[in-house]
């Protein structure tokens, strides 16, 4: 049984989450340092603003690392610190429930969006 305390403990990481492009960029963390244009070239159509935002955020959060290389050409890295690892097992767990019973929300879409099915 879950504590009753449980949604408002969690709400912080829901809130992170919940952006638009947080799940892709941290997934695209999960897989080691990136530089900012790669980051861009992986997400897109995301703005450089919003990658900027989104990345200024996280490490705010403690979630991600940012580190400046001086020299020509500049360039700047981001990683994960060891919190924003430990969401790694989030990540594992949310795909684990998509492999067992992702269909059955396929199947309610079809269901309630005629459209849906033109789209999958």
């Amino acid at each position: 049984m879950m504590d009753r305390s449980c949604p408002g403990r969690v709400e912080p990481i829901l809130e992170l989450l919940d952006g638009k492009w947080m799940l892709l960029l941290l997934f695209e963390l999960f897989n080691g340092t990136r530089r900012f244009g790669e980051l861009r070239r992986k997400l897109q159509p995301i703005s450089p603003k919003t990658l900027t935002d989104r990345l200024r955020l996280l490490e705010d959060k403690g979630i991600v690392t940012r580190t400046l290389y001086p020299g020509v050409p500049l360039h700047v890295e981001y990683e994960l610190t060891e919190s924003g690892k430990g969401l790694q097992p989030i990540f594992e767990a949310m795909w684990t429930w998509t492999q067992e019973y992702g269909s059955i929300l396929k199947q309610e879409k079809k269901e309630t969006d005629p459209e849906a099915e033109k789209v999958m």
